[in-house]
C-alpha cells in the first residue's frame, strides 16, 4: 500500500507542478458555463448586436452544441437541466433568431414538462418559487427574459421591482434594512432595479415614481464608482451581463460603465464561443496549492501583495482581507483570507504585521450568532450572507495557527471569539453529525446540498491545530462518525450516502478520516484507482457561484487528492508504528 501511495503522491505533485503558472502561482480553470454564455450574449446583443455579430454567433453556436439531451441547460457541460439556466439559454437563443430551430422546440419542451405551459405567469412563477425571498438571481432571470421577449405582452408586472433607491443610503446601513439581494451584489441592484423601474414605473400618484426618478441621478454614477479597472464585476461574466443588458434595457447605453463592461466580456470569452463563470480562482487555487504540501519556491510576495490595504470600495470591507482572485474585481472573504493565513504559517512566513492584520479582520467578521460569513458582518437575512460552518471552522483553524505567536490581545480575542464559534458550530450540527456548507453542493442529493463535504472540510479545519483540535474533540468525532455512516461500501463518497462518487468528495472526506486513525485502505484505493495513480482528475460541478449556480474547477481534485494522500500515508505510518 505504501509503494502505491508513494508513487500516486508523486504523480499528482507532478501533475500540480504542472499547472503553475510563469509567475510561479496557480490559476486554475473553470468550467465553461452555459448560464454565463447566454447571459454575455444577450447582453452584447442588446449593446450592439452588428458590432458584436461574431461574439453573439459563436455564443449562440456554443448553447445549441452543448444542449443536453433532454432538452435543457446545465450550469455545467457534466451538469444536469436546470430551470434556470434553461430559460436564460432559451430567451437568448430567441433573442438572436433561433425560435424556430430544433434546439427550440427541445427547450420548449422541456420548459413545458417542468414549469406546466409556457405561459408567462407559470415561468415567472417557478423561477420565484426556486428562489424565495432571496431576489439575487430570480429577478435578473426574469428580467433577462423580458429583454429576450419570453415573457410575452406586459412583460416587467413579472419583475418584482428592486429598491435601487435605498443605494443613496449610508453603506453601513445596508445590512440593517435588509435589502432582497446579497451583498456582493450591489451593481446588479443599481442596474436592475433601474430598468425595471424604467420599463415599469409606478403610478404617477405612488410616491415611489417619484423618489426614484430624483434618486436616480445620484445613484447612477455608483455603478462606474463600484466597477473595478477591468470592468468586469467581481469578475463575474454573469453579473457584468446582466448589469450591461440592464442599462442597455433601460436607455443608459451612454453609460460610463458601458464600455469597460463589454471590454470585459469580449476578453473572457473562450475560443470555443463560451464564457466561464468568473476569470479565475487564482489566490484561493494558489493557497490549496501550497497547503497540499511543500513547495521549495512559494510565491509568497505573490500572496502577500493580494492582501487588501484599503477599506474595499464594493462591500465597505476594512484592510485585511484577501479575495479568491488577483484581479481587480475581486472582494476580501473570510474563506480566502482563512486559507492565505494558513499557506503563510505553512510555507515558513513569521507572524508580521500583514498576518496580525488578517487575523483582526477574520475577528471583526464574527457574527453575533459566533458564526463567520463570507463577506459582509451582520448580513444575515439572505442564505449567502449568512454565517456558515464551514468557513467558521477554516477562521478558526487560521486564528490557531498563529495563536503562540500573537500579541497577547489579539490571543485573548481568539479565545473568546473561539467560545463564540464553538456554540455555534455545536448549534447548527445536524442531528446525524453532519454540517450543510454554503459555498458548495451536489446536485444528486435531494435537496442539492453536501453534508459529506460540509463535514469533512468542518473536521479537516478543526483538526489544522493540536490546541483547536482538542478543544472541537467531540464536534470533530460526531462528525467523522457521520463520514464513516455515509461512505460507500468501496471506499468513495458522494454529497451523501446515496450521491454517485466524486474525486473532490472522497479526497476531503479521506483527509478527515485520516486525523483520526482510522483504516483509510479502501478510500485511498479508490482514490488511487480513479485518478489513474495521480495522472488524471476529471472534474465533478460540486461548486456553487452566487446562488445556485454550479461549477467544477481544474485545481480541487488535484490539491484535494495531493493533501488526502498525504495525509493517508502519514496515518497509515502511524498506525504501523502502533502495531510494532
Amino acid at each position: 500500500m505504501m509503494d502505491a501511495l508513494d508513487r500516486a503522491i508523486a504523480n499528482t505533485q507532478a501533475h500540480l507542478d504542472a499547472l503553475r503558472n510563469e509567475r510561479g502561482h496557480w490559476e486554475g480553470r473553470l468550467s465553461s458555463s452555459a448560464l454565463s454564455t447566454a447571459t454575455a450574449v444577450v447582453a452584447l446583443a442588446l449593446v450592439d448586436r452588428g458590432k458584436h455579430a461574431a461574439h453573439i454567433a459563436a455564443g449562440a453556436q456554443w448553447l445549441c452544441e452543448h444542449q443536453n439531451s433532454d432538452g435543457g441547460w446545465g450550469d455545467t457541460t457534466l451538469s444536469k437541466s436546470n430551470l434556470s439556466t434553461t430559460l436564460l439559454c432559451w430567451s437568448a437563443l430567441h433573442l438572436v433568431a433561433q425560435r424556430d430551430s430544433t434546439t427550440a422546440r427541445s427547450a420548449d419542451a422541456w420548459i413545458t414538462a417542468r414549469v406546466g405551459s409556457l405561459e408567462p405567469e407559470a415561468i415567472a412563477g417557478a423561477v420565484v418559487a426556486r428562489y424565495g425571498k432571496d431576489k439575487t438571481f430570480s429577478v435578473p432571470i426574469l428580467m433577462l427574459c423580458c429583454l429576450c421577449g419570453t415573457l410575452g405582452e406586459r412583460p416587467w408586472r413579472h419583475v418584482i421591482p428592486l429598491p435601487f433607491e435605498l443605494a443613496a443610503l449610508p453603506r453601513t446601513w445596508f445590512g440593517a434594512i435588509g435589502l432582497p439581494v446579497v451583498s456582493y451584489a450591489l451593481p446588479a441592484l443599481i442596474a436592475i432595479g433601474y430598468t425595471r423601474f424604467k420599463n415599469a414605473p409606478p403610478a404617477w400618484w405612488n410616491p415611489l415614481r417619484w423618489v426614484r426618478a430624483l434618486a436616480w441621478p445620484r445613484i447612477r454614477p455608483m455603478l462606474k464608482a463600484l466597477q473595478p479597472s477591468s470592468g468586469g464585476y467581481l469578475e463575474a461574466t454573469p453579473l457584468t451581463s446582466f448589469v450591461t443588458m440592464a442599462l442597455a434595457g433601460g436607455g443608459q447605453l451612454d453609460h460610463p460603465c458601458l464600455p469597460l463592461a463589454v471590454e470585459f466580456l469580449l476578453r473572457s470569452k473562450r475560443e470555443d464561443g463560451s464564457w466561464p463563470i468568473d476569470t479565475n480562482l487564482a489566490t484561493w487555487g494558489t493557497t490549496l496549492s501550497l497547503r497540499s504540501t511543500n513547495f521549495s519556491t512559494p510565491p509568497l510576495q505573490w500572496l502577500l501583495a493580494q492582501q487588501y490595504r484599503e477599506v474595499h470600495p464594493f462591500t465597505n470591507a476594512p484592510p485585511g482581507g484577501w479575495a479568491w482572485t488577483d484581479l481587480p474585481g475581486g472582494v476580501p472573504d473570510a474563506d480566502d483570507t482563512s486559507s492565505a493565513l494558513i499557506a503563510l504559517k505553512k510555507t515558513g512566513h513569521v507572524c508580521d504585521a500583514a498576518v496580525q492584520q488578517g487575523i483582526t479582520w477574520l475577528l471583526d467578521l464574527q457574527n453575533r450568532d459566533g458564526g463567520i460569513p463570507t463577506f459582509c458582518r451582520g448580513w444575515g437575512t439572505l442564505p449567502f450572507d449568512r454565517s456558515t460552518p464551514e468557513i467558521t471552522a477554516h477562521a478558526l483553524c487560521a486564528w490557531w495557527v498563529w495563536h503562540d505567536e500573537l500579541p497577547e490581545a489579539l490571543q485573548k480575542r481568539i479565545v473568546k471569539s473561539t467560545q463564540h464559534a464553538f456554540r455555534y458550530l455545536e448549534r447548527v450540527q445536524a442531528a446525524d453529525g453532519s454540517w450543510i456548507p454554503l459555498w458548495f453542493g451536489n446536485e444528486h442529493t435531494p435537496d442539492e446540498n453536501n453534508p459529506v463535504y460540509g463535514t469533512a472540510q468542518v473536521v479537516n479545519h478543526l483538526s489544522g491545530s493540536e490546541q483547536l483540535a482538542a478543544l472541537f474533540h467531540a464536534l470533530i468525532e460526531t462528525g467523522r462518525e457521520y463520514l464513516r455512516r455515509v461512505q460507500k461500501p468501496d471506499g468513495s463518497f458522494g454529497g451523501d450516502a446515496s450521491a454517485p462518487a466524486s474525486i473532490e468528495e472522497t479526497a476531503v472526506a479521506l483527509h478527515a478520516l485520516s486525523h483520526g486513525g482510522d483504516d483509510v485502505q479502501k478510500s485511498a484505493h479508490w482514490l488511487i484507482a480513479a485518478t489513474e495513480n495521480g495522472t488524471r482528475f476529471p472534474s465533478a460541478p460540486i461548486g456553487l457561484y452566487f446562488a445556485r449556480l454550479w461549477y467544477h474547477e481544474q485545481l480541487y481534485p488535484v490539491v484535494w487528492t495531493l493533501g488526502a494522500l498525504r495525509a493517508a500515508r502519514q496515518s497509515s505510518l502511524v498506525a504501523a508504528e502502533q502495531r510494532a
